[in-house]
């Protein structure tokens, strides 16, 4: 049968939400995590050099992708992947961003190594 899930507020910042839909903390799900994410505009998040593969979708405003060769900025409609070991930092367009995070294997703390 199908089950309903409840998303799981996670610690963030003061100008970002985070709740996972599926994943470590929600469902124990290791393999696979997807989240919601928001970010006021200027909100910038540190840099990570992540083990897992991620896929943002943007559903509203832009998601800022800084890495070492530049900027990508994803509008809402599209999306964007990073590879294991690209270090990126996310950042809110102006008017802010609303997103989805696919991560392959499942985020966590330990394995985004973080500055």
């Amino acid at each position: 049968m199908p089950q309903r899930l409840d998303a799981v507020p996670l610690a963030s910042p003061e100008d970002t939400t985070v709740e996972e839909l599926v994943g470590r903390v929600s469902t124990a799900h290791n393999n696979y995590s997807v989240a919601r994410l928001h970010g006021d505009g200027g909100w910038r998040g540190p840099a990570q050099l992540a083990e897992f593969e991620e896929v943002c979708v943007v559903i509203a405003g832009e998601l800022l992708v800084e890495h070492d060769d530049g900027t990508e900025a994803v509008p809402a409609g599209e999306q964007v992947i990073v590879r294991p070991g690209e270090r990126v930092r996310y950042a809110a367009g102006e008017d802010g961003v609303d997103y989805l995070s696919v991560c392959v294997p499942a985020f966590s703390e330990r394995d985004a190594h973080r500055e």
